[in-house]
């Protein structure tokens, strides 16, 4: 009997970028299923909702018949439980980002030491994208082109010019 492996991609993904794309293509790969889970976090102010972030989710992975958005609150192990997940897949663009993250790794293990953590780097064209510079280089009236999928890039120009 063949065991399904189940990964989480967890974020804000406000908004989603290339960095995450190639992650979440990558992963899809790797695992049966990857779920983009996308953090319900009250004490920030994103710019996009929660149900439009998965909305572009959704936009940017047709094609993938093993990729799901979803959204979540609460600790991400229980989340992870809840969707039987094995492995918790995190991005990693720089040595800055891996202190914490290493941090959540062993706090998530001690919580659940049966979902392991699997980190990822993106592509190296996309090692410096990150959604909050992609917001302000937008907000500038900078070019964001092939830094986050087009229908991304429409929708954020919408938003800047609200």
């Amino acid at each position: 009997m063949s065991v399904s492996r189940v990964a989480l991609y967890p974020g804000s993904f406000d908004p989603l970028t290339m960095g995450h794309v190639d992650i979440i293509n990558r992963g899809s790969a790797l695992f049966d299923k990857i779920i983009v889970a996308v953090l319900r976090n009250v004490e920030k102010k994103p710019m996009f909702t929660v149900e439009e972030r998965l909305e572009m989710i959704e936009e940017s992975f047709r094609k993938l018949d093993n990729v799901e958005a979803d959204s979540f609150s609460g600790l991400l192990v229980d989340y992870a439980a809840q969707r039987e997940a094995t492995t918790i897949v995190r991005g990693i663009r720089a040595i800055s980002d891996f202190e914490y993250e290493f941090q959540m790794a062993l706090m998530n293990r001690r919580l659940a030491p049966k979902i392991e953590t699997v980190f990822m780097m993106p592509a190296e064209e996309y090692s410096y994208v990150s959604s909050r510079l992609v917001k302000e280089v937008a907000n500038l009236g900078g070019d964001i082109a092939g830094l986050v999928p087009k229908r991304v890039e429409t929708r954020l120009y919408e938003r800047v010019r609200e």
